[in-house]
């Protein structure tokens, strides 16, 4: 589902307009930039994500005269697209483990590719 469904399926739930709750939507999708496929939401489709929302937009959103909490908005969300609602541990439980994650390896960089000489290479 995209943004916009989301913001219309939250205006439908808590009243307002799609408009209201846009922002956050596209907060949560915005992973996308990053990665064009189901994983992108591995960034934001979780419950820090939730968390995330809260922190950038406040802990309620106005709409009309009522408030609606950020975190409802963003777990709908985020059930919307995946029906329940994962911790980042969910994502990185079968993710494998690289030699580099531990930071003990140094990686080196040719000298060929630091331009050293200031020249254009």
């Amino acid at each position: 589902m995209n943004s916009w469904n989301h913001a219309l399926s939250a205006a439908r739930k808590w009243g307002g307009r799609p408009d209201d709750y846009i922002e956050i939507e596209e907060f949560i999708d915005s992973s996308k930039k990053i990665l064009g496929d189901v994983r992108h939401r591995s960034l934001y489709h979780h419950t820090e994500g939730v968390w995330l929302c809260q922190r950038l937009f406040g802990r309620t959103l106005q709409v009309g005269h009522k408030q609606v909490p950020v975190r409802l908005i963003a777990e709908h969300h985020v059930l919307e697209d995946l029906g329940w609602l994962p911790s980042p541990a969910d994502y990185i439980a079968g993710m494998p483990i690289k030699p580099w994650m531990s930071g003990k390896q140094s990686k080196a960089v040719p000298l060929s590719r630091l331009n050293l000489t200031g020249r254009p290479s």
